[in-house]
């Protein structure tokens, strides 16, 4: 018996580990001329063109888009407001298939600096 629950524990504790170890620091960190809601009022349409599902949330300095995702964690893109224009953090958790070449929510994102 005992045998059998070694192995599954550390089977288990591979899988929470895997959990608990998600990212923290951004995938990519961009610059725009524009602020926080101007940005906004330009990816939202084009994630929806997309058949991307999002949320916003505001306030005056910062903006957060999350756009939900079938097969792995949210999506996160933040604007920040900075001293000339703002400043975009995505959050973007991707298939290990999909790494060489950007994704449809970064050319998003990067489409309108």
């Amino acid at each position: 018996m005992r045998s059998l629950f070694v192995p599954a524990m550390a089977f288990a504790s591979l899988l929470l580990a895997g959990c608990a170890s998600a990212p923290n620091a951004p995938t990519l960190t961009l610059q725009t001329s524009k602020d926080p809601e101007a940005y906004v009022q330009c990816v939202v349409p084009k994630f929806e063109k997309s058949g991307m599902t999002s949320t916003v949330t505001t306030n005056s300095r910062h903006a957060r888009v999350v756009v939900s995702s079938k097969i792995a964690a949210d999506n996160i893109l933040e604007v920040y407001k900075a001293q000339n224009g703002g400043k975009v953090f995505l959050y973007e958790r991707k298939p290990l298939a999909s790494t060489f070449k950007p994704s449809r929510f970064e050319q998003v994102a990067q489409d309108c600096l």
